[in-house]
């Protein structure tokens, strides 16, 4: 009966373009110096939602890219040809993917969290059955029967007995069928 209720936002979160711009700007700052600044987006991240788990992130992802450009900036020349420079590639381009992945569904999820109260909306009718109306509650409304309750004894079973004459009727036509057959099956010899 008592329920948490609904909670107000604390403040009216940024409108959606706002947010759909700014993650379109951020991924493609990272995607465009080829992975450099891949700690720019959970930079932000840890910025807006202020988590102790994304403050980290950011820390080993900025030191995942040094280390990626040190690993790179070790090549003798303007190719790579040994395993150290091709492990910073591999370093740097794979940090690239899983930033990228990590930060649009935890920038999602935290302004959700934020419209919504930290409760996820309900799913929208239209896939499956059709949502019902739920009944009005009133404290006052008491129940009304519409139908008179049933009498304590039973009608005469005129279905029981319609059955039983149904199976009479076909256990003579089996039996006359048997008799002129002979054997009771259908060309028998």
């Amino acid at each position: 009966m008592h329920g948490h209720g609904y909670t107000q936002p604390a403040k009216q979160p940024p409108s959606p373009g706002y947010l759909v711009s700014l993650r379109v700007l951020f991924v493609t700052l990272s995607v465009l110096s080829c992975g450099f600044l891949t700690w720019v987006m959970l930079l932000r991240l840890a910025v807006v939602t202020r988590r102790s788990v994304d403050w980290g992130l950011f820390v080993a992802v900025l030191a995942t890219d040094i280390l990626s450009v040190v690993l790179i900036g070790t090549e003798p020349g303007d190719e790579i040809h040994t395993p150290g420079g091709y492990t910073g590639l591999v370093l740097l381009l794979g940090t690239l993917v899983a930033v990228i992945a990590y930060y649009i569904a935890a920038d999602v999820r935290h302004f959700q969290q934020q419209q919504y109260g930290g409760w996820a909306p309900t799913p929208t009718p239209g896939y499956g059955y059709p949502q019902q109306p739920a009944p009005p509650y009133t404290a006052t409304t008491v129940p009304q029967q519409t139908a008179p309750p049933p009498p304590n004894h039973a009608p005469p079973p005129a279905r029981i007995d319609q059955v039983r004459a149904e199976l009479d009727e076909l256990s003579d036509y089996l039996r006359r069928h048997d008799g002129h057959g002979g054997t009771g099956h259908q060309g028998g010899t």
